[in-house]
């Protein structure tokens, strides 16, 4: 009898931090050789990092990887965990024609045992691989134990043909691949049966491994999972967390034992938990202790304070209202219970004297006066990031980035925007569920994610409710003159949001959106908004990706473009 233990281990790395990221992988070596497992393997680029984009190129840095993986392997022997088969992802050189390749390789015995390059480069939406990486041309099959391990990364098993293919030929008792696949909301059904048809393929059970964790503009969600010949989960680690979990694997057995199967989150939770957790690693890996941004007692900044406490804890949390002489007393009093339902610092800073004394210089009328609002408050958001050395959010919603419904410099500031790919439909959406999800226990803090302790029920607010209802039902305003709302200037975002949706998402020119039901003057007055934003959406922060297609990585426009439909 044939039989192995296969470690799954589903970890968050950090570009280009070789130290941290080879810590990383000694531990969990450590604590799946104490498991007894044959194999422990990791994800797509585990030692550098993913995705490293033009970092791959600089030879010093493919170097110190090289050397790193090297010095791991001679630690792992010394340890006595030389017999474990330790597969991670890494970076390497072509020497035909000095290209950095997508590898990975096996540790074992105290040395590189074996690698095997990436096959095919994506070159759509968030990826840009073929400008950077040189790809592998052949398959590897390992003989781990007596049992036949075929090897894949990421986009080789997404693509007919290849090493998968040639390997249906080749009687192999496991198909393993590692992955940097980012999250996408609705995407893990694609990614499982897209699995099922590659072990029918190969005839044999398929260890799907993914990286966990965010990077920028993108979160990994990890969802790790095994499944055998005929489709059938064997295992599924959990979202969004770091996990060890198992699988033994017996060839002689035509069906494999179920191991560990986590839940899956509420579809809310999962779109809320991966903002979370993308702000969350972007200031734990770029060194922000804390945050601020304007409190304005309306939705979106609302849900962004509360995605900011459950990320780094209310009491890291600055909130700040700078109410002028348009603000409604209710935005007033919501904006001050949003800070107390957080436990968040909370200052007021009116903006009228300010107002005042720049309109006594410039004596601006219509738009530029408003716009000199929201960039006064702009200014205090940088002086409280500045003086404090935390983080400033932007809290623009994916509606009003794709209208242009914000104002450069003003409320467009900051170096984050947790809700940049959130239209604003779903805006209410999360904050409905994120009250739900208090009232059920879910304190502040309490969500399950990268750093936080399973079973944590976090901080709960006096009140029992996080976002104040009454941010979550009045219509939305910038209140920026008397009476204002933002169906003076834009579609209801019922309406909006089903156009853009169609627009962006789907690239619906407008013949389609006609088509598709909409009255043609909506057609055309998003169209416009849209098309002349773009100078804007290009100088907005970067936030977390969640949709199918985001505005940054996915959707390249010219800003100088004179097409119109």
């Amino acid at each position: 009898m044939s039989s192995i233990r296969i470690a799954l281990a589903q970890i968050d790395t950090s570009v280009g931090n070789l130290e941290a990221n080879a810590a990383k992988v000694l531990d969990y070596s450590r604590r799946a050789g104490a498991q007894h497992a044959t194999v422990v393997a990791f994800p797509e680029m585990t030692l550098t990092g993913y995705p490293i984009e033009d970092l791959a190129l600089r030879a010093t840095f493919r170097k110190a990887a090289w050397d790193k993986a090297n010095e791991m392997a001679t630690t792992l022997e010394q340890e006595g965990l030389g017999q474990l088969y330790v597969v991670v992802g890494t970076i390497g050189t072509d020497h035909g024609n000095g290209k950095p390749r997508n590898r990975l390789v096996v540790l074992h015995n105290g040395q590189v045992w074996a690698a095997y390059d990436k096959h095919f480069l994506p070159n759509y939406g968030v990826f840009d691989e073929f400008r950077i990486f040189s790809s592998g041309d052949r398959s590897v099959v390992l003989d781990i134990e007596g049992v036949q391990v075929g090897v894949a990364i990421c986009e080789d098993i997404w693509q007919d043909g290849g090493p998968v293919a040639a390997m249906a030929n080749q009687n192999i008792d496991l198909l393993l691949t590692i992955n940097g696949s980012p999250y996408e909301e609705g995407k893990g059904h694609v990614r499982t049966e897209l699995a099922a048809r590659r072990a029918a393929e190969v005839n044999a059970p398929i260890v799907y491994l993914n990286q966990v964790g965010g990077q920028d503009d993108l979160v990994f969600d990890g969802a790790s999972f095994v499944l055998d010949t005929d489709g059938a989960l064997l295992e599924r680690s959990p979202m969004f967390m770091e996990d060890l979990s198992f699988i033994d694997i017996d060839t002689e057995l035509e069906h494999q034992q179920q191991s560990t199967i986590a839940a899956m989150p509420d579809p809310d939770e999962e779109v809320y938990t991966a903002c979370v957790l993308g702000l969350k690693d972007y200031m734990a890996k770029n060194g922000f202790k804390g945050v601020t941004l304007g409190l304005s007692g309306g939705i979106d900044s609302a849900l962004v304070a509360a995605m900011a406490a459950d990320a780094c804890g209310g009491e890291n949390v600055w909130g700040i209202s700078m109410p002028s002489m348009y603000s409604s007393d209710g935005s007033k009093d919501d904006a001050a219970d949003l800070a107390t339902n957080l436990n968040a610092h909370y200052e007021i800073q009116p903006i009228e004297p300010l107002f005042k004394a720049f309109q006594q210089q410039l004596d601006l009328q219509g738009v530029a006066a408003e716009n000199l609002q929201a960039r006064i408050r702009g200014v205090i958001v940088m002086a409280k990031s500045n003086s404090q050395g935390v983080l400033a959010l932007a809290t623009g919603n994916k509606s009003e980035l794709a209208c242009g419904y914000s104002t450069i410099y003003g409320d467009a500031v900051g170096g984050y925007a947790p809700i940049k790919d959130l239209f604003k439909t779903k805006v209410w959406q999360l904050s409905r569920w994120r009250n739900a999800a208090a009232a059920e226990g879910m304190g502040i803090g309490g969500l399950h994610i990268v750093g936080n302790e399973q079973g944590n029920a976090g901080v709960m607010p006096e009140s029992g409710v996080i976002i104040p209802v009454n941010s979550i039902e009045k219509a939305p305003s910038a209140e920026l003159r008397p009476g204002q709302k933002d169906s003076d200037s834009l579609p209801e975002y019922n309406l909006l949001d089903q156009v853009l949706a169609a627009y962006i998402e789907h690239a619906h020119g407008r013949a389609d959106l006609i088509a598709d039901g909409f009255d043609e003057a909506t057609v055309d007055t998003v169209m416009r908004l849209v098309d002349r934003a773009e100078w804007k959406r290009r100088q907005y922060p970067l936030g977390p990706k969640v949709s199918a297609l985001a505005f940054g990585r996915d959707r390249r426009l010219p800003i100088t473009n004179a097409f119109r439909e």
